[in-house]
């Protein structure tokens, strides 16, 4: 073989996030490669069309890029043992149940994908939770606020704490593990002296939050209309997001997505998106809560994936010196981070709050905290940092909630609930931890 000759790795180490598709091929060491043209292989993969894709995919997933399909094919299982065991369990009513009582989990859970993205954890969130909705409580109840006004406070205060959490973590060097178990034992104990001696303050259920984040709640109050609207918008904004990517691309000489591949990721985002509607519209529609909670996946995922900001979150994630190096403040990324989850959990416990109509001493105690953080990892965001996605807690929650509203049905005691959920998590875990290390084998980890 010519000494000439170059190999290249189209897919080097890299966190997860980097959207290969603004590389360039940096030039070999060699001169006498200098004028050599290399093609980006994704190019010749489009160009063989299905054939292309099929191949591609077998070799990521021999390489350990499984990404959320281990997640999708474990729920797609439980639904169907479930649907055996008892045929109302993929029936509209129970569907509508689950989407509706995942979301209080589902907000604590995305904020975690941000500390875990940190190889870190937080283990203040149910607390913070719950003195969200317990400190929310006290201004509408106790003092007169208004409610909106309450909701603000509340979540700004969620956002301290992250950051003073963070700062600790960040600036003074105490481990993660450490501050946040002392966040979890001093904001709990915040919340139950702001409860008092009765331990939980009802809330007016006409008041903006609750009514808004309330179980009878849906989108538009028209039920059908409100379920296809959304479902239409999602589509919609699919098709202008990977139209003006697609343009961007091409403008700035860079590969992009056929238009074929694009009006099939469309089509099959808009069976799902009107299918799901129908299934909702036969129960009771689209709820609030559920809403607001795909809302803020998109546009946290958004934040990750399409700004600086979420490229430095992953690059801190994937090597702390490497981002020094690279001039990204460490601490300054730690410590939002930190306020981000915060600030989602003081929002879960908003939640929570509107789904009992009032604040107690369950509100983000028992095991919200594990069930947040199975739900994070469970979806596919690694506990060693570095690689994930905010749709991890849609996922995750999805399972978690199914398992839970299936044993219900089945009339199954709460342990063997606890057993179930613990095992799907160690097997999330142990599939993590084998791609990890395929991927170290085929280099490319």
């Amino acid at each position: 073989m010519s000494d000439t000759s170059k190999t290249v790795k189209s897919d080097s180490s890299k966190p997860e996030g980097f959207d290969e598709d603004q590389a360039t091929v940096a030039p070999a060491d060699d001169p006498t490669a200098a004028g050599v043209s290399v093609v980006d292989p994704r190019l010749l993969v489009r160009e063989e069309g299905l054939k292309g894709y099929v191949t591609e995919f077998k070799r990521k997933v021999k390489g350990g890029e499984l990404g959320q399909i281990p997640v999708v094919i474990g729920l797609i299982i439980i639904w169907t043992i479930f649907q055996l065991q008892n045929d109302r369990f993929l029936s509209a009513d129970n569907l509508s149940n689950i989407s509706y009582f995942l979301s209080a989990t589902g907000m604590l859970a995305i904020g975690l994908v941000f500390v875990l993205l940190l190889g870190e954890i937080d283990l203040s969130v149910g607390s913070v939770s719950g003195l969200g909705s317990a400190l929310f409580a006290v201004f509408v109840v106790d003092h007169g606020m208004g409610a909106w006004l309450a909701l603000v406070l509340a979540i700004l205060t969620g956002i301290g704490i992250g950051a003073l959490q963070g700062w600790f973590f960040a600036r003074i060097g105490v481990p993660a593990f450490v501050v946040t178990l002392a966040g979890f034992l001093g904001w709990n104990g915040l919340m139950l002296w702001l409860l008092g001696s009765s331990g939980t303050i009802n809330l007016p259920s006409d008041s903006g939050p609750i009514h808004l984040l309330g179980q009878n709640s849906f989108f538009m109050d028209q039920a059908i209309i409100g379920a296809y609207i959304l479902a239409g918008l999602a589509v919609v904004l699919s098709a202008v997001g990977n139209f003006g990517e697609q343009r961007r691309r091409r403008a700035a000489g860079v590969p992009f997505r056929a238009t074929s591949e694009i009006l099939l990721r469309v089509g099959l985002l808009a069976l799902a998106s009107f299918a799901s509607a129908a299934v909702l519209n036969n129960a009771s529609g689209v709820s609030n809560a559920l809403v607001i909670f795909l809302a803020a996946l998109v546009i946290v995922d958004f934040v990750l994936r399409r700004t600086r900001y979420g490229r430095k979150v992953f690059a801190v994630g994937g090597g702390i010196e490497a981002a020094r190096r690279a001039g990204i403040n460490v601490p300054m990324i730690r410590i939002t981070v930190f306020a981000i989850s915060g600030g989602f959990a003081a929002l879960g416990g908003m939640f929570f709050a509107g789904q009992t109509a009032g604040a107690s001493l369950s509100a983000g105690g028992g095991n919200t905290l594990m069930l947040a953080i199975a739900a994070a990892v469970i979806g596919g965001t690694s506990l060693f940092g570095g690689r994930g996605t905010v749709w991890s807690a849609l996922l995750g929650m999805l399972v978690i909630q199914s398992i839970q509203t299936g044993l219900d049905l089945l009339n199954m005691n709460t342990s063997i609930q606890y057993m179930i959920t613990g095992g799907v998590l160690l097997g999330a875990v142990v599939i993590d931890s084998v791609s990890r290390r395929s991927q170290k084998a085929a280099g490319r980890g």
